[in-house]
């Protein structure tokens, strides 16, 4: 975390640093075991689409780390959250059609997503 951070007043709930890095990993292992699970299911439902959203979704969430701490802008940070929390959302919906074991994964991811989207939105109301 940088130093612009560590000045921030944070919000209500947020965690401490060191809890990021577990968290992440075994979610980005979930969202990894999720992908495989969904490539490998048999009869997609809606293949180009669902490909397209996930590839939209991962766009957002890699660039949410330099909107937020590197160009130091929770507002874009927050309109990008609202878009990996809209396409997380379909992804889950539409894994569901081809696997349910790959939708249930993403569900943990959605929560902690869920839960970010909230802390971001506190930075930017501060």
């Amino acid at each position: 975390m940088n130093s612009w951070y560590q000045q921030l007043e944070k919000p209500p709930l947020t965690p401490p640093g060191w809890v990021f890095g577990p968290v992440w990993t075994v979610l980005y292992i979930l969202i990894l075991i999720s992908i495989v699970l969904w490539v490998r299911s048999k009869g997609k439902a809606y293949p180009a689409l669902t490909s397209a959203i996930l590839v939209v979704h991962l766009a957002a969430n890699f660039v949410w780390t330099p909107l937020f701490f590197g160009m130091q802008s929770p507002l874009l940070a927050f309109i990008d959250i609202l878009l990996l929390d809209a396409t997380l959302i379909i992804l889950i919906y539409l894994f569901r059609k081809s696997s349910l074991s790959a939708a249930y994964l993403l569900l943990p991811y959605l929560a902690w997503v869920s839960f970010a989207t909230y802390l971001n939105l506190m930075f930017v109301l501060q």
